[in-house]
């Protein structure tokens, strides 16, 4: 695992879509390239406090963006979508 937890959670993916989802107890992470599953499961429940059911990631990929006659590339990042125990919230998400 990272030396730290907070290497592998780099923030939270807050939308529309997102919002609807931590109505069903799951929140979204931006996460490092490099975590798996179990480093992000133990990086929310060591920051937060929680228990963590279960972990899905999936690899994004930068869109192409053209300024003018340039274009250029978004960079490629991963996202996890974390899924609580019953009962239990982020603080953090409230309020939202």
């Amino acid at each position: 695992m990272a030396a730290n937890p907070r290497d592998v959670l780099l923030r939270p993916l807050i939308t529309e879509k997102t919002a609807q989802m931590m109505q069903e107890n799951k929140y979204t992470f931006k996460v490092a390239m490099t975590a798996n599953k179990i480093e992000i499961r133990q990086a929310v429940e060591e920051i937060f406090k929680v228990k963590v059911l279960a972990v899905n990631t999936m690899r994004v990929m930068g869109k192409i963006k053209k300024m003018g006659k340039h274009s250029g590339r978004r960079p490629d990042y991963k996202k996890a979508i974390v899924k609580l125990a019953p009962g239990q919230t982020i603080g953090f998400f409230e309020g939202l």
